[in-house]
């Protein structure tokens, strides 16, 4: 942890991790963190500078602190100011942006409803007749769920089974979310998520659902999620829009974009390094389709 102080006063702090890779000293989000970044008081009333101009100098102290390491990439939370970015900027940073939609609190159900595109009403009315949306209360029943989803498409956990065990573990236990499932008739199992929340946000933080579940099943959890944050009068966050056809999905409940910062450093080495690792991965990915369509010939 970077910390900047005044007095007995911490004004500024921003985590990180840092690992080794070989010959190689590396920090990057940590598995199932949304976000990392800066975090600044903001400066008294009477201060006599303006408050961008605290916060770039208390983020460029911050970042003195921040290890010497091969590479460097942080997601920032959307608080995350234009004064914080230059300070990365001018210190040798690249600044990039994600986006992420939000939907404000304070908007009641109807309103919610009828911000909802048609075609996301009719699907979220069609799910409620199909699907019956229940609390999940066993961590394990959810990362089991997520695990075998991911294995019918050939692919594995990449947080980690244990770490998402955990950590919805402590999640539940501390109130500071929910899990959700949509069950078809019959009481089975089609799509789940995990949301997490703390005072200002609900997050929309993991889905899965079956491989031959009708979308509907993730959208009616999605218009669940929309009621809980109301009822306790949170913001919904849903945490990155990765895809075109993600942010499609999610444009039809409404919200607004917001950017991310993502602040990276990544020394020239290291990016040599990734580059002749990316070549050869090509090179050997290439090898294997023409032995691949060789022996698909002989037979």
């Amino acid at each position: 942890m970077a910390v900047i102080e005044v007095g007995n006063e911490i004004i500024g702090e921003m985590p990180y991790t840092l690992t080794k890779k070989g010959l190689w000293s590396l920090s990057y989000l940590p598995p199932l963190t949304r976000t990392l970044g800066p975090v600044i008081k903001r400066q008294a009333a009477d201060a006599s500078g303006p408050e961008w101009s605290h916060r770039l100098e208390v983020t460029r102290k911050l970042i003195a602190q921040l290890p010497k390491c091969a590479h460097f990439q942080q997601v920032a939370d959307p608080l995350v100011s234009e004064a914080e970015a230059a300070a990365f900027m001018l210190a040798g940073f690249k600044v990039s942006v994600q986006f992420t939609l939000k939907i404000l609190s304070g908007v009641d159900e109807e309103t919610a409803w009828n911000g909802l595109r048609s075609n996301t009403r009719n699907r979220v009315r069609r799910s409620a007749e199909r699907f019956i949306v229940q609390q999940i209360s066993s961590v394990e029943t959810f990362v089991n769920f997520y695990d075998s989803n991911l294995a019918d498409r050939d692919l594995a956990n990449v947080y980690g089974s244990t770490i998402m065990r955990r950590l919805l573990t402590e999640v539940l236990r501390r109130n500071a979310g929910t899990i959700l499932g949509s069950f078809d008739n019959d009481g089975t199992l089609v799509a789940a998520t995990a949301l997490v929340w703390d005072r200002s946000n609900a997050y929309y933080f993991l889905t899965t659902r079956q491989a031959t579940a009708h979308s509907g099943a993730v959208a009616l959890l999605v218009w669940q999620a929309m009621k809980l944050a109301r009822e306790r009068k949170l913001e919904i966050d849903f945490d990155g829009v990765s895809t075109a056809g993600i942010l499609q999905f999610l444009a039809g409940f409404g919200g607004h974009l917001v950017q991310r910062y993502v602040f990276e450093r990544m020394r020239a080495d290291f990016a040599i390094y990734r580059g002749v690792r990316s070549q050869s991965r090509a090179l050997a990915t290439f090898a294997c389709n023409i032995n691949a369509k060789k022996n698909a010939q002989a037979e």
